[in-house]
Protein backbone atom coordinates (compact mmCIF):
# COMPACT_ATOMS: atom_id res chain seq x y z
CA UNK A 1 0.00 0.00 0.00
CA UNK A 2 1.18 3.58 -0.87
CA UNK A 3 0.54 6.94 0.59
CA UNK A 4 -1.57 8.89 -1.66
CA UNK A 5 -4.00 11.92 -1.52
CA UNK A 6 -6.31 10.75 0.36
CA UNK A 7 -4.40 9.41 3.24
CA UNK A 8 -1.76 11.37 3.54
CA UNK A 9 -0.65 15.19 3.49
CA UNK A 10 2.52 16.60 4.85
CA UNK A 11 2.66 18.58 8.16
CA UNK A 12 2.83 21.93 7.72
CA UNK A 13 1.30 24.69 10.33
CA UNK A 14 0.01 26.53 7.43
CA UNK A 15 -2.53 24.55 7.32
CA UNK A 16 -3.56 25.79 10.68
CA UNK A 17 -4.26 29.63 9.77
CA UNK A 18 -6.49 28.14 6.97
CA UNK A 19 -8.70 26.03 9.43
CA UNK A 20 -9.07 29.29 11.73
CA UNK A 21 -9.50 31.43 8.97
CA UNK A 22 -12.28 29.31 7.68
CA UNK A 23 -14.26 27.74 11.04
CA UNK A 24 -13.60 31.50 12.86
CA UNK A 25 -13.55 34.17 10.13
CA UNK A 26 -14.69 36.84 12.56
CA UNK A 27 -13.03 35.64 15.64
CA UNK A 28 -10.18 38.12 16.69
CA UNK A 29 -6.63 36.51 16.02
CA UNK A 30 -4.62 39.66 16.34
CA UNK A 31 -5.09 42.91 19.11
CA UNK A 32 -2.08 45.77 18.15
CA UNK A 33 -2.92 48.95 20.10
CA UNK A 34 -6.89 50.36 19.26
CA UNK A 35 -6.09 47.94 15.68
CA UNK A 36 -8.01 43.94 15.64
CA UNK A 37 -7.45 41.86 12.54
CA UNK A 38 -9.78 39.22 12.19
CA UNK A 39 -8.34 35.53 11.41
CA UNK A 40 -9.98 36.26 7.75
CA UNK A 41 -8.16 39.17 7.33
CA UNK A 42 -5.04 37.44 8.65
CA UNK A 43 -4.91 34.77 6.73
CA UNK A 44 -6.00 37.39 3.19
CA UNK A 45 -2.65 39.24 4.60
CA UNK A 46 -0.28 36.36 4.39
CA UNK A 47 -1.91 35.32 1.01
CA UNK A 48 -0.69 38.70 -0.19
CA UNK A 49 2.48 38.86 1.28
CA UNK A 50 3.39 35.31 -0.17
CA UNK A 51 2.39 36.37 -3.53
CA UNK A 52 3.79 39.67 -3.67
CA UNK A 53 6.92 37.92 -2.98
CA UNK A 54 6.90 35.74 -5.34
CA UNK A 55 5.66 38.77 -7.74
CA UNK A 56 8.97 40.12 -6.55
CA UNK A 57 10.70 36.46 -7.62
CA UNK A 58 11.49 35.02 -4.16
CA UNK A 59 11.14 31.14 -4.88
CA UNK A 60 11.60 28.40 -2.83
CA UNK A 61 14.17 27.78 -0.73
CA UNK A 62 15.27 31.61 -0.71
CA UNK A 63 15.55 33.38 2.80
CA UNK A 64 13.39 36.33 3.72
CA UNK A 65 14.82 38.15 7.00
CA UNK A 66 12.10 40.29 9.46
CA UNK A 67 14.01 42.57 12.00
CA UNK A 68 10.90 43.90 13.51
CA UNK A 69 9.32 43.79 17.39
CA UNK A 70 6.19 41.61 18.30
CA UNK A 71 3.74 43.33 15.79
CA UNK A 72 0.94 42.04 13.02
CA UNK A 73 3.84 42.08 10.33
CA UNK A 74 6.27 39.53 12.20
CA UNK A 75 3.00 37.25 12.95
CA UNK A 76 2.01 37.35 9.07
CA UNK A 77 5.78 36.39 7.83
CA UNK A 78 5.81 33.10 10.11
CA UNK A 79 2.68 32.34 7.37
CA UNK A 80 3.34 34.37 4.38
CA UNK A 81 6.88 33.38 3.79
CA UNK A 82 7.24 29.68 3.76
CA UNK A 83 3.52 29.97 1.86
CA UNK A 84 5.64 30.03 -1.39
CA UNK A 85 8.31 27.57 0.15
CA UNK A 86 10.54 30.45 1.09
CA UNK A 87 12.33 29.93 4.47
CA UNK A 88 11.71 32.93 6.78
CA UNK A 89 14.66 34.01 9.43
CA UNK A 90 13.61 36.05 12.38
CA UNK A 91 16.45 38.65 13.47
CA UNK A 92 17.31 39.20 17.05
CA UNK A 93 16.28 43.15 17.44
CA UNK A 94 18.74 43.23 19.81
CA UNK A 95 21.98 42.28 18.00
CA UNK A 96 24.56 44.98 16.71
CA UNK A 97 24.64 45.41 13.07
CA UNK A 98 28.45 43.46 12.68
CA UNK A 99 25.92 40.38 13.61
CA UNK A 100 22.83 41.14 11.63
CA UNK A 101 25.46 41.78 8.54
CA UNK A 102 26.23 38.40 9.15
CA UNK A 103 23.47 36.71 9.48
CA UNK A 104 22.07 38.70 6.25
CA UNK A 105 25.29 37.38 4.44
CA UNK A 106 25.05 33.74 5.83
CA UNK A 107 21.76 32.98 4.87
CA UNK A 108 21.72 35.16 1.78
CA UNK A 109 18.78 36.73 2.51
CA UNK A 110 17.06 38.23 -0.75
CA UNK A 111 14.18 40.17 1.05
CA UNK A 112 14.55 42.11 4.32
CA UNK A 113 11.34 43.29 6.34
CA UNK A 114 12.38 45.86 8.80
CA UNK A 115 10.79 48.48 11.42
CA UNK A 116 11.80 51.73 11.44
CA UNK A 117 12.63 51.57 14.90
CA UNK A 118 15.86 49.78 13.90
CA UNK A 119 16.67 51.48 10.73
CA UNK A 120 20.01 52.95 12.33
CA UNK A 121 21.23 49.40 13.34
CA UNK A 122 19.88 48.05 9.76
CA UNK A 123 21.45 50.99 7.48
CA UNK A 124 25.00 49.93 9.18
CA UNK A 125 24.40 46.37 8.40
CA UNK A 126 23.64 46.88 4.90
CA UNK A 127 26.63 48.95 4.30
CA UNK A 128 28.60 46.01 5.77
CA UNK A 129 27.16 43.52 2.45
CA UNK A 130 28.50 43.03 -0.75
CA UNK A 131 24.51 41.79 -1.93
CA UNK A 132 22.01 43.63 0.30
CA UNK A 133 18.40 42.08 0.15
CA UNK A 134 15.47 44.17 -1.30
CA UNK A 135 14.71 46.35 1.63
CA UNK A 136 11.22 46.51 2.51
CA UNK A 137 9.92 49.08 5.66
CA UNK A 138 7.31 48.32 8.32
CA UNK A 139 5.62 51.44 9.00
CA UNK A 140 4.39 50.46 12.63
CA UNK A 141 1.32 53.08 13.44
CA UNK A 142 3.01 52.79 17.20
CA UNK A 143 6.03 53.38 16.74
CA UNK A 144 6.87 56.95 15.86
CA UNK A 145 10.87 57.66 14.47
CA UNK A 146 13.39 55.86 12.61
CA UNK A 147 13.77 56.69 8.69
CA UNK A 148 13.11 54.62 5.97
CA UNK A 149 15.44 52.28 4.09
CA UNK A 150 14.22 50.82 0.89
CA UNK A 151 11.86 51.74 -1.97
CA UNK A 152 8.86 50.38 -0.40
CA UNK A 153 6.71 49.93 2.78
CA UNK A 154 5.44 46.83 4.05
CA UNK A 155 1.57 47.62 3.05
CA UNK A 156 2.49 48.82 -0.48
CA UNK A 157 4.12 45.42 -0.94
CA UNK A 158 1.04 43.60 0.39
CA UNK A 159 -1.17 45.69 -2.07
CA UNK A 160 0.82 43.77 -4.93
CA UNK A 161 -0.06 40.58 -3.53
CA UNK A 162 -3.62 38.63 -4.37
CA UNK A 163 -5.71 37.84 -1.12
CA UNK A 164 -6.89 34.53 -2.82
CA UNK A 165 -3.33 32.83 -3.83
CA UNK A 166 -3.57 29.46 -4.57
CA UNK A 167 -0.35 28.71 -1.86
CA UNK A 168 0.53 25.26 -1.32
CA UNK A 169 1.50 22.99 1.83
CA UNK A 170 5.36 21.80 1.17
CA UNK A 171 5.86 18.84 -1.34
CA UNK A 172 8.37 17.10 1.55
CA UNK A 173 7.49 18.23 5.31
CA UNK A 174 11.42 17.64 5.72
CA UNK A 175 11.71 20.87 3.82
CA UNK A 176 12.91 23.94 5.81
CA UNK A 177 9.99 26.65 7.55
CA UNK A 178 12.55 28.92 9.13
CA UNK A 179 16.07 29.13 10.50
CA UNK A 180 17.01 30.62 13.60
CA UNK A 181 20.34 31.40 14.82
CA UNK A 182 22.05 30.80 17.90
CA UNK A 183 23.47 33.41 20.83
CA UNK A 184 27.28 33.30 19.47
CA UNK A 185 28.67 33.70 22.51
CA UNK A 186 31.84 32.01 21.13
CA UNK A 187 32.43 33.02 17.66
CA UNK A 188 29.36 33.54 14.71
CA UNK A 189 26.21 32.37 16.04
CA UNK A 190 25.08 29.01 13.98
CA UNK A 191 22.30 28.68 11.64
CA UNK A 192 19.42 26.30 12.90
CA UNK A 193 17.28 25.19 10.29
CA UNK A 194 13.96 23.81 11.21
CA UNK A 195 11.44 22.13 9.17
CA UNK A 196 7.33 22.33 8.59
CA UNK A 197 7.24 18.68 10.56
CA UNK A 198 8.79 20.37 13.31
CA UNK A 199 6.94 23.01 13.29
CA UNK A 200 3.76 21.75 13.08
CA UNK A 201 4.31 18.98 15.99
CA UNK A 202 5.62 21.49 18.86
CA UNK A 203 2.91 23.73 17.90
CA UNK A 204 0.60 20.96 19.02
CA UNK A 205 2.64 19.97 21.62
CA UNK A 206 2.32 23.31 23.28
CA UNK A 207 -1.25 23.29 23.41
CA UNK A 208 -1.21 19.20 24.83
CA UNK A 209 1.25 20.53 27.25
CA UNK A 210 -0.73 23.18 28.67
CA UNK A 211 -4.18 21.77 28.65
CA UNK A 212 -4.60 24.86 26.36
CA UNK A 213 -8.40 25.37 26.14
CA UNK A 214 -9.81 26.81 22.26
CA UNK A 215 -9.64 30.32 21.98
CA UNK A 216 -6.87 31.14 24.26
CA UNK A 217 -6.11 34.96 24.58
CA UNK A 218 -2.00 35.01 24.54
CA UNK A 219 0.24 38.11 25.45
CA UNK A 220 3.64 38.18 23.53
CA UNK A 221 5.82 38.73 26.04
CA UNK A 222 8.09 36.76 24.41
CA UNK A 223 10.04 37.32 21.53
CA UNK A 224 8.81 36.14 17.69
CA UNK A 225 12.29 36.06 16.73
CA UNK A 226 13.57 33.67 19.57
CA UNK A 227 12.96 30.07 18.10
CA UNK A 228 9.97 32.09 16.08
CA UNK A 229 8.02 32.26 19.93
CA UNK A 230 8.75 28.83 20.16
CA UNK A 231 6.36 28.16 17.83
CA UNK A 232 3.39 29.80 19.32
CA UNK A 233 2.48 31.80 16.32
CA UNK A 234 1.49 28.24 14.91
CA UNK A 235 -0.03 27.30 17.83
CA UNK A 236 -2.20 30.32 18.13
CA UNK A 237 -3.85 29.66 14.81
CA UNK A 238 -4.28 25.69 15.63
CA UNK A 239 -5.94 26.97 18.86
CA UNK A 240 -7.65 29.99 16.83
CA UNK A 241 -7.16 32.10 19.62
CA UNK A 242 -6.10 35.92 20.02
CA UNK A 243 -2.22 36.98 19.89
CA UNK A 244 -2.05 40.47 22.12
CA UNK A 245 1.06 41.89 20.36
CA UNK A 246 3.32 43.77 23.21
CA UNK A 247 6.22 46.27 20.92
CA UNK A 248 8.03 45.94 24.03
CA UNK A 249 8.12 44.20 27.51
CA UNK A 250 7.11 47.03 30.66
CA UNK A 251 6.05 45.42 33.61
CA UNK A 252 3.12 48.07 33.58
CA UNK A 253 2.29 47.22 30.02
CA UNK A 254 2.16 43.37 30.88
CA UNK A 255 -0.35 43.87 33.86
CA UNK A 256 -2.42 46.40 31.81
CA UNK A 257 -2.52 44.18 28.66
CA UNK A 258 -3.57 41.29 30.90
CA UNK A 259 -6.78 42.97 32.71
CA UNK A 260 -7.54 45.03 29.54
CA UNK A 261 -7.95 41.56 27.49
CA UNK A 262 -8.38 39.20 29.92
CA UNK A 263 -5.01 37.29 29.07
CA UNK A 264 -5.12 33.68 29.68
CA UNK A 265 -1.26 32.27 28.45
CA UNK A 266 1.98 34.64 27.97
CA UNK A 267 5.80 32.80 28.05
CA UNK A 268 8.58 34.58 29.38
CA UNK A 269 12.13 33.63 30.68
CA UNK A 270 12.91 34.26 34.45
CA UNK A 271 13.56 37.60 34.13
CA UNK A 272 10.63 39.14 33.11
CA UNK A 273 8.69 37.17 35.69
CA UNK A 274 10.98 38.72 38.34
CA UNK A 275 10.42 41.85 36.69
CA UNK A 276 6.61 41.24 37.18
CA UNK A 277 7.06 40.09 40.81
CA UNK A 278 9.01 43.40 41.51
CA UNK A 279 6.36 45.27 40.40
CA UNK A 280 3.25 43.40 42.10
CA UNK A 281 3.30 46.07 44.89
CA UNK A 282 2.65 49.06 42.78
CA UNK A 283 -0.82 49.70 43.30
CA UNK A 284 -3.26 48.70 40.25
CA UNK A 285 -1.62 45.74 39.20
CA UNK A 286 -4.18 42.89 40.41
CA UNK A 287 -5.49 41.61 37.73
CA UNK A 288 -8.38 39.26 39.02
CA UNK A 289 -8.12 35.94 37.23
CA UNK A 290 -5.40 33.25 36.48
CA UNK A 291 -3.20 33.54 34.24
CA UNK A 292 -0.88 30.59 32.84
CA UNK A 293 2.48 31.13 32.27
CA UNK A 294 5.19 29.25 30.68
CA UNK A 295 8.59 29.91 32.03
CA UNK A 296 12.24 28.54 30.13
CA UNK A 297 15.09 30.14 29.01
CA UNK A 298 17.27 29.61 32.15
CA UNK A 299 16.80 26.64 35.20
CA UNK A 300 14.25 29.32 37.02
CA UNK A 301 15.05 29.75 41.03
CA UNK A 302 12.21 27.83 42.76
CA UNK A 303 11.82 31.64 44.42
CA UNK A 304 10.62 32.76 41.03
CA UNK A 305 7.75 30.05 40.29
CA UNK A 306 6.57 30.33 43.91
CA UNK A 307 6.66 34.28 43.80
CA UNK A 308 4.55 34.38 40.24
CA UNK A 309 2.13 31.78 42.09
CA UNK A 310 1.59 34.54 45.40
CA UNK A 311 0.50 36.88 42.45
CA UNK A 312 -2.19 34.19 40.81
CA UNK A 313 -0.09 33.11 38.02
CA UNK A 314 -0.26 29.73 36.96
CA UNK A 315 3.46 28.37 36.29
CA UNK A 316 4.52 25.46 34.36
CA UNK A 317 8.16 24.76 33.56
CA UNK A 318 9.50 23.61 30.14
CA UNK A 319 12.67 23.47 28.65
CA UNK A 320 14.61 23.11 25.33
CA UNK A 321 17.10 25.04 23.11
CA UNK A 322 16.88 26.80 19.52
CA UNK A 323 17.78 23.49 18.36
CA UNK A 324 14.43 21.71 19.15
CA UNK A 325 12.18 24.81 18.31
CA UNK A 326 12.17 26.21 21.91
CA UNK A 327 10.06 23.70 24.64
CA UNK A 328 10.55 20.50 24.11
CA UNK A 329 10.15 18.98 27.44
CA UNK A 330 8.09 19.78 30.12
CA UNK A 331 7.86 19.71 34.29
CA UNK A 332 4.12 17.60 33.61
CA UNK A 333 2.62 18.14 36.89
CA UNK A 334 0.92 15.75 39.15
CA UNK A 335 -2.50 16.35 40.61
CA UNK A 336 -0.60 15.29 44.30
CA UNK A 337 1.66 17.94 44.47
CA UNK A 338 -1.45 20.46 44.94
CA UNK A 339 -1.39 19.33 49.05
CA UNK A 340 2.28 20.19 49.01
CA UNK A 341 3.73 23.23 50.82
CA UNK A 342 4.25 26.00 48.21
CA UNK A 343 7.82 25.95 48.24
CA UNK A 344 8.22 22.38 47.87
CA UNK A 345 5.81 22.62 45.05
CA UNK A 346 7.74 25.46 44.13
CA UNK A 347 10.78 22.93 44.09
CA UNK A 348 9.72 20.19 41.91
CA UNK A 349 8.09 22.65 39.16
CA UNK A 350 11.48 24.16 38.66
CA UNK A 351 12.60 20.65 37.82
CA UNK A 352 13.16 20.63 33.34
CA UNK A 353 11.23 17.42 33.48
CA UNK A 354 10.08 15.08 30.79
CA UNK A 355 9.94 14.97 26.69
CA UNK A 356 6.99 17.03 25.36
CA UNK A 357 3.77 15.13 24.20
CA UNK A 358 5.06 15.45 20.64
CA UNK A 359 9.17 15.23 21.29
CA UNK A 360 10.37 11.56 21.45
CA UNK A 361 12.67 11.36 23.88
CA UNK A 362 14.48 12.85 26.07
CA UNK A 363 17.52 11.30 28.37
CA UNK A 364 20.06 11.77 30.34
CA UNK A 365 23.23 10.26 29.32
CA UNK A 366 27.10 9.98 29.48
CA UNK A 367 28.50 12.34 26.95
CA UNK A 368 31.40 9.26 25.89
CA UNK A 369 30.04 6.01 26.43
CA UNK A 370 25.99 7.61 25.76
CA UNK A 371 24.92 5.01 28.67
CA UNK A 372 21.91 6.55 30.49
CA UNK A 373 22.55 7.53 33.79
CA UNK A 374 20.72 5.96 36.67
CA UNK A 375 17.42 7.57 38.15
CA UNK A 376 19.50 8.14 41.45
CA UNK A 377 19.24 12.22 41.54
CA UNK A 378 22.90 11.89 41.98
CA UNK A 379 24.50 10.85 38.98
CA UNK A 380 25.32 13.40 36.62
CA UNK A 381 25.20 13.03 32.46
CA UNK A 382 24.14 15.28 29.25
CA UNK A 383 20.72 15.68 28.24
CA UNK A 384 20.26 14.54 24.94
CA UNK A 385 17.09 14.68 22.98
CA UNK A 386 15.81 12.43 19.76
CA UNK A 387 13.00 13.09 17.98
CA UNK A 388 10.28 14.54 15.33
CA UNK A 389 11.23 18.44 17.49
CA UNK A 390 14.57 18.34 16.83
CA UNK A 391 15.99 20.56 13.84
CA UNK A 392 17.25 19.64 10.70
CA UNK A 393 20.91 20.60 11.21
CA UNK A 394 23.18 24.28 11.28
CA UNK A 395 23.51 25.93 7.78
CA UNK A 396 26.72 25.67 5.49
CA UNK A 397 27.94 23.69 8.67
CA UNK A 398 28.10 19.60 8.23
CA UNK A 399 30.62 19.72 11.37
CA UNK A 400 28.95 21.21 14.02
CA UNK A 401 25.86 19.46 12.30
CA UNK A 402 27.71 15.68 12.97
CA UNK A 403 28.96 16.88 16.36
CA UNK A 404 25.31 17.91 17.70
CA UNK A 405 23.93 14.35 16.43
CA UNK A 406 26.54 12.04 17.80
CA UNK A 407 25.40 9.07 18.21
CA UNK A 408 22.24 9.29 17.19
CA UNK A 409 21.08 12.28 19.97
CA UNK A 410 21.03 15.86 20.33
CA UNK A 411 23.78 16.96 22.53
CA UNK A 412 22.08 19.87 24.43
CA UNK A 413 25.37 20.64 26.47
CA UNK A 414 23.26 20.75 29.73
CA UNK A 415 23.98 18.68 32.75
CA UNK A 416 21.50 17.06 34.93
CA UNK A 417 20.90 14.69 37.07
CA UNK A 418 17.55 11.71 37.14
CA UNK A 419 15.15 12.03 40.09
CA UNK A 420 13.81 8.71 40.91
CA UNK A 421 10.20 9.76 39.47
CA UNK A 422 12.36 10.10 36.04
CA UNK A 423 11.89 13.72 35.84
CA UNK A 424 15.03 15.85 34.61
CA UNK A 425 17.50 18.03 36.68
CA UNK A 426 19.71 20.28 35.56
CA UNK A 427 22.56 21.12 37.40
CA UNK A 428 24.62 23.02 35.33
CA UNK A 429 25.96 23.70 31.38
CA UNK A 430 28.78 21.68 30.90
CA UNK A 431 30.94 24.68 30.44
CA UNK A 432 29.85 26.28 33.59
CA UNK A 433 30.64 23.43 36.58
CA UNK A 434 33.40 25.26 38.99
CA UNK A 435 35.58 22.49 39.90
CA UNK A 436 36.99 23.51 42.96
CA UNK A 437 39.93 21.29 44.81
CA UNK A 438 38.49 18.52 43.02
CA UNK A 439 35.18 19.19 44.02
CA UNK A 440 32.32 19.77 41.52
CA UNK A 441 30.16 23.05 42.51
CA UNK A 442 27.23 23.43 40.67
CA UNK A 443 26.77 27.22 39.86
CA UNK A 444 23.21 26.67 39.47
CA UNK A 445 23.00 25.29 43.08
CA UNK A 446 24.47 28.08 44.56
CA UNK A 447 22.33 30.82 42.62
CA UNK A 448 19.61 29.07 43.48
CA UNK A 449 20.11 29.80 47.26
CA UNK A 450 21.19 33.69 46.96
CA UNK A 451 18.08 33.85 44.80
CA UNK A 452 16.30 33.63 47.77
CA UNK A 453 18.19 36.28 49.53
CA UNK A 454 15.18 39.33 49.80
CA UNK A 455 18.26 41.97 48.49
CA UNK A 456 18.69 39.83 45.23
CA UNK A 457 17.53 40.43 41.94
CA UNK A 458 19.48 38.69 39.30
CA UNK A 459 22.60 36.64 40.05
CA UNK A 460 25.28 34.46 38.34
CA UNK A 461 27.70 32.39 39.45
CA UNK A 462 31.15 31.46 37.44
CA UNK A 463 34.25 30.06 38.24
CA UNK A 464 37.50 32.24 38.89
CA UNK A 465 40.86 30.55 38.46
CA UNK A 466 42.51 29.98 41.96
CA UNK A 467 46.26 28.75 42.20
CA UNK A 468 45.61 26.46 45.50
CA UNK A 469 42.15 25.35 44.58
CA UNK A 470 41.89 25.35 41.13
CA UNK A 471 38.61 27.12 40.58
CA UNK A 472 36.77 29.31 43.23
CA UNK A 473 33.38 30.57 42.80
CA UNK A 474 32.25 33.90 42.14
CA UNK A 475 29.25 35.19 42.65
CA UNK A 476 27.98 38.31 39.94
CA UNK A 477 25.03 39.81 42.39
CA UNK A 478 22.67 42.52 40.59
CA UNK A 479 20.30 44.37 43.45
CA UNK A 480 17.02 44.92 43.74
CA UNK A 481 15.87 48.41 43.42
CA UNK A 482 16.24 49.98 46.48
CA UNK A 483 17.68 47.16 48.56
CA UNK A 484 20.95 47.10 49.88
CA UNK A 485 23.31 44.25 51.62
CA UNK A 486 27.18 43.84 51.69
CA UNK A 487 29.88 41.00 50.22
CA UNK A 488 29.53 39.65 54.07
CA UNK A 489 26.09 39.62 54.08
CA UNK A 490 25.34 37.87 50.90
CA UNK A 491 28.85 35.39 52.14
CA UNK A 492 26.73 34.87 55.48
CA UNK A 493 23.35 33.73 54.13
CA UNK A 494 25.47 31.26 52.00
CA UNK A 495 27.08 29.93 54.81
CA UNK A 496 23.78 29.23 55.92
CA UNK A 497 22.19 26.80 53.11
CA UNK A 498 25.77 25.31 51.63
CA UNK A 499 28.53 23.48 52.13
CA UNK A 500 31.71 25.99 52.85
CA UNK A 501 33.45 25.08 49.18
CA UNK A 502 30.24 25.88 47.42
CA UNK A 503 30.49 29.54 49.23
CA UNK A 504 31.61 32.52 46.82
CA UNK A 505 35.22 33.24 47.54
CA UNK A 506 34.15 36.87 46.07
CA UNK A 507 30.54 39.00 45.58
CA UNK A 508 31.10 41.42 42.86
CA UNK A 509 27.67 43.94 42.29
CA UNK A 510 27.49 44.90 39.15
CA UNK A 511 24.57 44.84 36.13
CA UNK A 512 24.96 41.17 35.01
CA UNK A 513 24.78 41.68 31.30
CA UNK A 514 21.86 39.51 29.44
CA UNK A 515 20.78 37.98 25.96
CA UNK A 516 17.96 39.82 24.14
CA UNK A 517 16.12 36.21 25.96
CA UNK A 518 17.03 36.87 29.32
CA UNK A 519 20.11 34.26 29.50
CA UNK A 520 22.96 35.57 31.46
CA UNK A 521 26.03 35.92 29.40
CA UNK A 522 28.16 34.15 31.97
CA UNK A 523 31.13 34.30 29.36
CA UNK A 524 31.76 37.74 29.76
CA UNK A 525 31.99 37.24 33.61
CA UNK A 526 34.49 34.78 32.96
CA UNK A 527 36.19 36.72 30.37
CA UNK A 528 36.22 39.71 33.06
CA UNK A 529 37.49 36.70 35.64
CA UNK A 530 40.32 35.59 33.09
CA UNK A 531 41.77 38.50 32.02
CA UNK A 532 44.49 40.63 33.96
CA UNK A 533 44.04 43.56 32.03
CA UNK A 534 40.10 43.78 33.02
CA UNK A 535 40.25 43.14 36.79
CA UNK A 536 36.82 42.34 39.06
CA UNK A 537 37.57 45.97 40.23
CA UNK A 538 37.05 47.62 36.73
CA UNK A 539 32.97 46.00 36.75
CA UNK A 540 32.21 47.06 40.32
CA UNK A 541 32.41 50.82 39.26
CA UNK A 542 30.52 50.09 36.29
Amino acid sequence: MEKNQANYAALSPLSFLAKAAAVYPARIALIHGERRISWADTYRRCRRLASALQRRGIQAGDTVAVMAPNIPATYEACFGVPMIGAVLNTLNIRLDAEAIAFQLAHSEARVLLTDREFSATIARALALLEHPPLVIDIDDALYEGGERLGQLGYEELLLEGDPEFAWQLPVDEWDAITLNYTSGTTGNPKGVVYHHRGAYLNAVSNIVSWGMPQHAVYLWTLPMFHCNGWCFPWTMAANAGTNVCLRRVDAGLVFEAIRAHRVTHMCAAPIVYNMLIDAAPVAGTAIGHTVSGFIAGAAPPASTIEGMERLGFDITHVYGLTETYGPAAVCARHDAWAALPLDERARLNARQGVASPMQETMSVRDPHTLAAVPWDGDTMGEIMFRGNVTMKGYLKNPVATAEAFAGGWFHTGDLAVVDADGYVRIKDRSKDVIISGGENVSSIEVEEVLYRHPAVEVVAVVAKPDPKWGEVPVAFVQIRPGAATSEAEIRAFCREHLAHFKVPKEVVFCSIPKTATGKLQKFLLRDLLNEQAAPVSDLKSA
